[in-house]
């Protein structure tokens, strides 16, 4: 038997090492195990972005939650730079939603207004603008672009190097990182859990499911549950260009390295082993409708990663109630999250209890709720 945690936190990417490292500020004794860096995570195949626009068509909560991260994610990169050095080169400029013609600008106009019309929604300041409009802050777009929505709570950051951040700060908090240590099965003991994992067993207190994808296995074995659809999604990425694209967009954005990453592709194979270049074409032609300047750059690089996601697409945050200590988090939006994790949802774990109204909006029991229905 290896020594005894306060908490054991399966998964160590985005959501994982987030959370982690909250507890660990909270005066956890924090063990992270992970599967290392061949682990097949989100983290290292996602787009970056810290988005607010789009989030909670039905599910108002989830605007709110979404909205008090995007606040709290300054803090977060501050933090995090004060601790680690590493700046995650947070920006928070506001974020465009262009669309190609008037069909798909009043479908996004319709989609905003049944957004906000729900009861309880929370004010993004999203809203629809016309060319002209999006032409004063954007004037590099095409002919074809109608026009866009705006939202100033819309931002991106170098989720890489975030990642990097959150380990380097669990290093410097004294959290036992344990890599190629999958977990096999969890179970629960008198003084807690003990988890067995590739390279032996772990006891810990309080255990945290932040596996992504796999917490559809690990939940029952705490008595709880994690419904997902994981689904694949590609990503190209030109060369470096001179700083053109102050604003990131949901399909393209430009990073702090000068690189321009484009894609939004949702594919029903979970098969990230080979790409399709039909849809990547279609990312590519899009990209360069939108700003034209783009297709005279290079593509240097395309991936294909596995999303994490929920069967209805918004987060799961649950305790068990057979098994007190037991907990499962997983969302999409691992980036956009971030902040919410590591500073509001991690001192709720440590303290043992979510907070009622987080578990009455965000419990896998909706998902009875809706077959009963």
């Amino acid at each position: 038997m290896q020594r005894d945690y306060d908490v054991a936190v399966v998964g160590g990417g985005l959501v994982g090492a987030a959370l982690a490292w909250g507890l660990a500020r909270e005066g956890q004794r924090v063990t992270v195990l992970d599967e290392g860096d061949m682990a097949r995570r989100a983290s290292r195949a996602n787009f970056a972005l810290v988005w607010v626009q789009s989030k909670g068509l039905g599910l108002a909560q989830y605007m709110g939650w979404t909205v008090r991260s995007s606040d709290a994610w300054r803090q977060l990169a501050d933090d995090l730079r004060a601790q680690t050095g590493l700046d995650v080169c947070f920006a928070r400029p506001g974020g465009f939603h262009l669309a190609l013609g008037e069909a798909e600008l009043a479908a996004r106009a319709q989609r905003l207004k049944r957004l906000h019309n729900q009861p309880g929604a929370a004010d993004t300041g999203a809203e629809v603008l016309d060319r002209t409009a999006v032409e004063r802050l954007l004037p590099g777009i095409g002919p074809e672009v109608a026009g866009g929505s705006f939202c100033p709570l819309d931002g991106h950051v170098n989720s890489l190097r975030t990642l990097r951040a959150f380990h380097k700060g669990l290093y410097l908090l004294g959290t036992d990182y344990r890599p190629a240590h999958t977990v096999r099965t969890v179970v629960p003991a008198q003084d807690g859990f003990r988890l067995l994992t590739s390279r032996g067993e772990v006891g810990a207190k309080k255990v945290v499911l932040a596996a992504g994808n796999a917490n559809m296995r690990l939940a029952p074995l705490v008595g709880l549950k994690s419904p997902m659809q994981p689904n694949r999604g590609q990503i190209l990425v030109t060369e470096r260009a001179a700083p053109f694209l102050p604003y990131p967009l949901v399909t393209i954005r430009q990073t702090d390295e000068g690189t321009v990453m484009i894609g939004d592709s949702r594919e029903e194979t979970t098969d990230e082993t080979r790409l399709d270049l039909s849809i990547a074409a279609v990312e590519a032609d899009r990209a360069r409708r939108m700003f034209p300047a783009l297709g005279k750059l290079n593509v240097i690089r395309t991936w294909s990663g596995i999303r994490v996601m929920t069967q209805d697409g918004f987060p799961i945050y649950d305790q068990s109630e057979t098994y007190p200590g037991a907990f499962v988090v997983g969302c999409h939006s691992g980036v956009t999250l971030a902040a919410n994790h590591a500073l509001v949802l991690a001192p709720m774990i440590a303290r043992g209890r979510l907070n009622a109204d987080l578990v009455g909006a965000f419990s896998a029991r909706r998902f009875d709720v809706q077959k009963v229905a």
